[in-house]
């Protein structure tokens, strides 16, 4: 009889495990991990020492106060109008997305009508296309209205938010007991009682996941501010950021006095993407909840 092959070793087989498991986490560092601390450390420099100096050595406290100073006296504060401006858009935007999307979602799940399949699957394709790809017709709509300028030409379209439909739509279909809903009717709620008192609580999870996800793409949002706003004190964030990017001689060499050097800029850059990890922070046990909400069907 041949002789039985050997099982490989367990200790083997781990430390193999360990080596994979270390050499994921050390990529996620290169590429994750020490951008962030660089543009963390960046701000607490001067211009010489973030190009001459140790990239991830702490600057001073001093170079910290000296560049938001500077930062701050760009254009008398206008970061500070910038990020307002983007609360205000992202903020407005979210409320109607929510109150739009959510009973879209629902109704999509829960109602049978003539168009019902059309309408979903022109919902899945929109929600496909890249956001760039829309500027342009956007553009044409909000001209004829008359409203390019006003800040209805941004809250608008970002309340346009077909993932956030189509994401409600999910979560209704397959994480709500229709027997639930069916019993609420017999009780002698009416359809809106039975979305208001019923299906509404049950999907807290995928309410925050839907405001987060719209919230983050409004705030990040360049394009379309970029086209629709030519006045700089109706900026959101984003395209303030490239404004200040314009004024680094490093780029622009014919910058005149309105100079910004690359530490401010990387205190400009914090201070943009602060309010989303703020965001991220306070709402992550509803996100996981859901992004797990749909996963089964009862």
């Amino acid at each position: 009889m041949s002789p039985r092959p050997r099982k490989p070793h367990a200790p083997r087989r781990s430390q193999a495990s360990r080596l994979l498991v270390g050499a994921v986490l050390a990529a996620f560092v290169v590429f994750f991990v020490l951008p962030v601390l660089w543009l963390v450390l960046a701000a607490t420099k001067t211009d010489h020492q973030l190009v001459n100096g140790n990239p991830l050595s702490f600057g001073s406290w001093h170079a910290l106060k000296a560049n938001w100073s500077a930062l701050t006296g760009f254009q008398d504060d206008a970061i500070m109008l910038w990020l307002r401006n983007s609360a205000v858009y992202a903020g407005i935007s979210l409320v109607i997305t929510l109150c739009v999307a959510v009973p879209a979602g629902y109704a999509l799940a829960m109602t049978e009508f003539r168009g019902r399949r059309t309408l979903l699957i022109a919902t899945l394709i929109v929600m496909l296309m890249p956001n760039a790809t829309l500027v342009v017709p956007l553009f044409l709509e909000i001209n004829a209205v008359q409203l390019v300028g006003t800040m209805w030409s941004i809250i608008l379209p970002y309340s346009f938010y077909p993932f956030g439909v189509y994401l409600t739509y999910i979560y209704f279909t397959t994480a709500v007991p229709r027997d639930l809903l069916a019993a609420a009717r017999i009780d002698g709620c009416t359809e809106f009682g039975v979305f208001r008192h019923v299906a509404l609580p049950l999907a807290t999870p995928v309410i925050a996941l839907v405001g987060f996800f719209s919230f983050v793409a409004n705030w990040t949002n360049y394009f379309l501010p970029y086209v629709m706003l030519p006045e700089s004190d109706q900026m959101p964030v984003q395209v303030g950021v490239g404004t200040l990017l314009s004024n680094v001689p490093s780029f622009n060499p014919t910058v005149g006095s309105l100079a910004i050097e690359r530490p401010q800029l990387a205190l400009a850059t914090l201070l943009a993407i602060t309010p989303v990890l703020v965001v991220f922070l306070f709402s992550q046990r509803f996100l996981v909840a859901g992004m797990l909400a749909g996963a089964t069907k009862e």
